[in-house]
């Protein structure tokens, strides 16, 4: 438990795909075959919403569409975990622009907490971020596991966060890093700051039509991204 001087005062939230690296279409590739195992038929996934939605909603919108009642535990999602764990070291992805130095700059420090809040299950996003050497530096994360609705995601983090540092983080110092609209709007169903990246399939101008707090091009400007968010 920390002091009450010691206590971190900012909280980092970050998506996972788009924001903090690219599996090359690993993950997409994999539900594919998840699709083929489970429910028999080649599915290109392309009526399926999938970026910054969560794999247990994309695991409904697939059962819904194939007539099915989805199963705790999924075996499903069971079946796409299999696949992502093959396929991580056979198709070419990459961490994004600047972010594995932000990462390293922001570690160190006392005064800030990084932590995921992202649409991928629990294990998969470990199985991502070991792959590409950063998982290590978050603490905790919310997750699909938790809810299948992305804007619900926020409270676990929260709650996360508070049991884990003893502290109450204020809205105005917890920042939710995304690269699509629905990270925008997760941070503001729990009235914190969003800030857009645009190194997913959203552009910089499109990111903007929905008012993020902060939008970078990408996290390169480590200086910029730190004095923007109010550190020091």
């Amino acid at each position: 438990m920390h002091s009450l001087m010691s206590q971190p005062r900012t909280l980092l939230l970050f998506d996972i795909d788009g924001t903090i690296m690219t599996s090359g279409g690993c993950g997409e590739k994999a539900m594919r075959l998840a699709v083929k195992d489970h429910f028999g038929v080649e599915d290109d996934l392309s009526d399926i919403e999938i970026a910054g939605r969560t794999d247990t909603y994309i695991s409904q919108r697939l059962h819904e569409k194939y007539g099915q009642d989805a199963q705790t535990p999924d075996p499903f999602l069971g079946h796409y975990i299999k696949h992502l764990g093959v396929l991580l070291p056979q198709i070419q992805g990459r961490l994004l622009p600047g972010i594995e130095a932000l990462l390293a700059a922001l570690k160190p420090r006392g005064d800030v907490v990084l932590g995921l809040l992202t649409g991928n299950l629990a294990r998969g996003a470990e199985l991502k971020l070991r792959h590409y050497g950063v998982w290590d530096y978050f603490e905790f994360g919310a997750y699909a596991d938790d809810h299948f609705d992305r804007n619900q995601l926020g409270p676990f983090a929260l709650q996360r966060a508070r049991q884990q540092h003893q502290h109450e983080f204020e809205p105005e110092r917890v920042f939710i890093i995304g690269d699509t609209p629905h990270d925008i709007s997760c941070a503001r169903a729990i009235g914190v700051r969003a800030v857009a990246v645009a190194t997913g399939g959203f552009t910089y101008d499109a990111l903007h039509t929905h008012q993020p707090d902060f939008l970078f091009q990408d996290l390169n400007d480590i200086p910029g991204f730190i004095q923007a968010i109010g550190l020091k």
